[in-house]
């Protein structure tokens, strides 16, 4: 067992190996087991004290997604549902949901996943908990989309990886929450560097992603968790279009919320289960 009581393994997707943290177990009277999906560029190192924090009362899953921290890349850049399918072999692998429905959190990127995950397989995934829900208008995801579809050359030099270092390096170390410690923010900027020339693949996926035509499909109790921080505005407007969403603002969190604010979103968590249960 490693310090915190995280573990850290392999299961099979269809893209091949499916790196992955996990923490607690289940037991009877337990919360439902969560799985959590995480922002990209990045890995499922950035949740570890949040995994602890929930890991509790509870078994916590947090996959790597493929192409990112220690999973496999795909061949190419699949979409959203291809990305969501692999978390779903990876379950179905190791028998994660055997005995319940699981609650699925989303961060950023991976709550479009987590989204995706729960319309594709209603079976396993009960609750969605999603916070920094990237919705944008048709215009700005085509401008973005265009940015992310343009490969990113390795070139001799390497300038435009140095370029993706640099922004990484002024978001997660020099941009940090100031009670962010120095160590744990190099920490994640390294997870951040790994995808490489393959950084914006998933925002292939998310800047295709008609969310406003998917988002009232969803059928499982939501509930948008939100720190004040750069897509609030967009949660706010996301949650409207969900069916059973219920908005929780946080306004004391803003940047790097599970090294901040792990205990604050492990409560409103719990605070939902004992209302919906």
């Amino acid at each position: 067992m490693s310090p915190g009581g995280i573990v850290r393994g392999y299961t099979s997707c269809r893209y091949g190996q499916l790196h992955f943290r996990a923490a607690g177990e289940a037991t009877d009277g337990s919360a439902p087991p969560l799985l959590m999906l995480h922002q990209n560029p990045s890995s499922s190192l950035e949740f570890e004290p949040f995994i602890r924090e929930m890991a509790k009362d509870r078994a916590v899953l947090a996959f790597d997604t493929p192409g990112n921290g220690m999973s496999d890349p795909p061949p190419a850049p699949p979409g959203l549902a291809e990305y969501a399918a692999a978390f779903a072999d990876g379950l179905d692998e190791m028998l994660f949901a055997a005995t319940s429905k699981i609650d699925v959190f989303g961060f950023h990127t991976g709550a479009y996943l987590a989204v995706e995950l729960a319309l594709a397989r209603p079976d396993l995934v009960g609750r969605l908990i999603l916070s920094g829900i990237p919705l944008r208008t048709a215009e700005e995801r085509a401008l973005r989309l265009q940015a992310a579809s343009e490969p990113v050359p390795l070139g001799e030099d390497g300038e435009a990886i140095f370029a993706f270092i640099r922004a990484m390096w002024s978001f997660t170390v020099a941009g940090r929450d100031p009670r962010t410690p120095m160590e744990r923010a190099l920490a994640v900027f390294a997870e951040r560097l790994r995808p490489m020339h393959r950084h914006a693949w998933p925002y292939i996926g998310v800047w295709s992603y008609r969310a406003e035509e998917t988002l009232p499909r969803i059928t499982q109790p939501t509930l948008v968790l939100q720190p004040h921080e750069m897509l609030l505005e967009q949660s706010r407007a996301a949650a409207q279009l969900i069916p059973r969403a219920v908005l929780v603002e946080l306004p004391a969190l803003n940047k790097d919320p599970f090294d901040t604010g792990s205990d604050i979103l492990s409560q409103e968590i719990r605070k939902w289960k004992s209302v919906l249960f």
